[in-house]
């Protein structure tokens, strides 16, 4: 067997359904009890393109990868974190890219919403601003299901009438 079928049909069983597929590696409901993590892999037809995703939640952090179509790449890996100062969040790119590309800003996004630690690994192609925006979009709406965004404190109406 051939190392790029071998890749191929690693790549099927990870993605063989199209239905949301989760797991959960951990005896208790608690991750950060025993070290746990939550594990979840989907996919998404966007833009006549099948973006893969995973998503991996541990006590502190998250680290997600979207891969396209039937490529099981790696692609640029960015990590990104809170500043201890201020507001302020930190990105780096650990594995291939700079801190321009799309995933760099897409770790930093996220880590405004979670308020946790982003490990990103990213392969999506070049020049497809439409297909990151999705991408994004449909990685939000899964934590945000999964309940890894914090929700925003609802504001009360500051205007006033005279």
């Amino acid at each position: 067997m051939s190392s790029e079928e071998l890749t191929t049909r690693m790549l099927d069983l990870a993605v063989a359904s199209q239905a949301p597929m989760a797991s959960q590696i951990s005896s208790s409901g608690d991750l950060s009890s025993e070290g746990g993590a939550q594990v979840t892999c989907f996919s998404e037809d966007l833009h006549d393109v099948t973006l893969h995703f995973q998503i991996i939640r541990m006590s502190k952090q998250i680290y997600a990868w979207i891969g396209c179509n039937q490529s099981a790449k790696f692609g640029h890996l960015y990590a990104a974190a809170t500043t201890r100062l201020g507001d302020g969040v930190s990105v780096t790119s650990v594995l291939g890219g700079t801190s321009d590309n799309t995933g760099s800003s897409m770790a930093r996004r996220l880590v405004l919403k979670t308020g946790l630690n982003i490990i990103l690994a990213c392969n999506i192609p070049k020049d497809s601003p439409m297909l990151e925006a999705a991408a994004e979009r449909k990685l939000v709406e899964k934590l945000r299901s999964l309940g890894y965004i914090r929700s925003k404190p609802v504001e009360a109406n500051a205007s006033t009438t005279c």
